[in-house]
């Protein structure tokens, strides 16, 4: 989009904040980068010019706004809406892979060269995966600087810089001020990152801080429809991982250098998020895991016009717009509990998850709740003895059979995934139907278009809509969904009187 100057300008005019992260305002004047929305006086159209994401702006020499927080925009919806190598490699980057495992290990997972991955993200991106993951990286020590106490040094390494110098280069150049200055600014009242302070908070119990807890704004584009969200997510909750306490919905993260635990709560404007980690070097991959989990980058304008484009959909789109797909934290583990829950209650299947949790999950210490362990990863459940497992001998086939493919490397489920490859995997799998391959493109995976016409849910709302209630049929007809029919399955599971449709009270 940011190639249409005239589109983009006319965005830009109006301060119309659906276009925010999808791409950024250069003023050529003043040097200065913001989002669409930003409540500044526009610029003339000639002193403007566009980029696609905020690593390019910097690279090309403009600082961060200071009004608009142009860094702190939702991402963009492309990056969740396809499966091509740059948004595979754009949900990595965001993830924190770059930092972790460096170029190489990128390309690498994506399959191609480093070179390759280079030539792709600057010709569509007008960056390079370095001044990607840099970009990300002075948001994370903004976020630390902050929310938290901790030491300037400390906040560099966990923000994935190599250096001291690195570290206070960047955040110079970025925000056109030194880590300290940004601190003292938080300190005097100013919204921190994401628009929550943390440990210098001042009596507002969601921005009030708790050493080693980090307060943090989740935006999101609206509207935003929390029910079906929250509610689907409480509703299939597994005991001792995930539960609803206080209006927030609070789970177990495993993360690569430790673990976390994380409250959710919708407010009107923002998801308020707190964080509880075992190491601030996880916080990237925490609040996109989180980000991702609630769907959090989508673009519901668009979904929702294309879905009230059927007059049959149109009523359910128009009486509670902004709904999103509650998605995962880990597509192995959601792999898991969906061959743990065919054919079965949500009720029987969050018992058979919460055994395994028990039997074979890490222990973890919640002080604020009652929260156990976090879900064993497929290492752990690879040694299980089926004839422990209290399903029928063909779900046991199943289960031991997906456990051992993740585990061994054969099966990989991530952001890193190609959506039709991991389709020909999970089918190649005994045990594994339309319905859950599906249920798993859809949630783990993160595939917007996913579709599940074998659902009885579904079938039963498309019968009382008059839409097709056979199989076939009823694919035919949703063909004018696309790519948005993982969101009309929300749309139809809300026809029903159903704990996962409603906010947990």
């Amino acid at each position: 989009m940011y190639t249409d100057t005239e589109r983009c300008v006319r965005a830009v005019r109006s301060k119309d904040a659906r276009f925010d992260g999808w791409f950024f305002t250069a003023v050529l004047t003043t040097r200065i980068y913001c989002r669409p929305s930003c409540p500044v006086v526009p610029p003339k159209a000639e002193n403007m010019t566009f980029y696609p994401s905020a690593a390019a702006c910097q690279q090309a020499g403009f600082r961060a706004c200071k009004r608009c927080r142009p860094d702190t925009s939702p991402g963009s919806p492309e990056w969740n809406a396809r499966a091509d190598a740059v948004a595979r490699a754009m949900r990595l980057i965001q993830d924190g892979v770059v930092d972790r495992e460096g170029v190489p290990g990128l390309a690498g997972r994506l399959g191609y060269s480093a070179r390759q991955i280079e030539r792709q993200l600057l010709a569509e991106l007008g960056a390079g995966p370095l001044a990607l993951a840099r970009a990300q990286r002075a948001q994370t020590a903004r976020v630390l600087i902050e929310t938290t106490a901790l030491p300037m040094a400390e906040v560099a390494f966990a923000a994935g810089f190599a250096s001291i110098r690195a570290f206070n280069d960047t955040v110079r150049e970025v925000f056109a001020l030194s880590p300290s200055e940004l601190r003292t600014r938080a300190s005097r009242g100013a919204r921190g990152a994401h628009g929550v302070r943390g440990t210098r908070s001042t009596g507002d119990p969601e921005q009030a801080g708790t050493r080693g807890v980090i307060s943090l704004r989740l935006p999101f584009r609206a509207p935003l429809n929390p029910d079906n969200l929250f509610g689907h997510l409480v509703a299939t909750a597994v005991p001792g991982v995930e539960e609803w306490r206080d209006g927030a919905y609070r789970r177990t993260l495993s993360l690569p250098y430790g673990h976390g635990i994380v409250a959710l709560s919708p407010r009107p404007d923002h998801i308020a998020c707190r964080l509880s980690l075992t190491d601030p070097r996880d916080l990237t991959l925490a609040i996109s895991t989180c980000r991702r989990m609630l769907d959090l980058d989508a673009d519901p304008v668009a979904v929702d016009e294309q879905l009230r484009a059927d007059p049959q959909l149109a009523p359910l789109v128009d009486k509670a717009p902004g709904r999103r797909v509650p998605r995962t934290v880990d597509a192995a583990e959601f792999a898991v509990r969906a061959v743990l829950g065919q054919q079965v209650s949500t009720a029987a299947a969050r018992t058979h998850a919460a055994r395994l949790v028990t039997a074979h999950g890490v222990p973890v210490d919640d002080p604020e709740g009652g929260l156990t362990h976090l879900f064993p990863a497929p290492e752990a459940l690879a040694g299980l003895d089926p004839e422990a497992l209290a399903l029928p001998r063909t779900r046991r086939t199943t289960l031991t059979t997906l456990v051992a493919a993740l585990a061994d490397g054969s099966l990989r489920l991530g952001t890193d995934s190609d959506w039709e490859r991991a389709r020909e995997q999970l089918t190649a799998l005994p045990g594994f139907g339309p319905w859950t391959v599906e249920a798993i493109a859809m949630r783990a995976l993160g595939d917007p278009d996913a579709f599940l016409p074998t659902d009885l849910g579904v079938r039963r709302a498309a019968g009382r809509l008059g839409l097709p209630s056979t199989p076939a049929a009823l694919t035919k007809r949703a063909a004018a969904w696309r790519p948005w029919r993982a969101y009309a399955v929300q749309y139809l599971w809300a026809t029903h009187d159903h704990a996962i449709n409603r906010l947990p009270v």
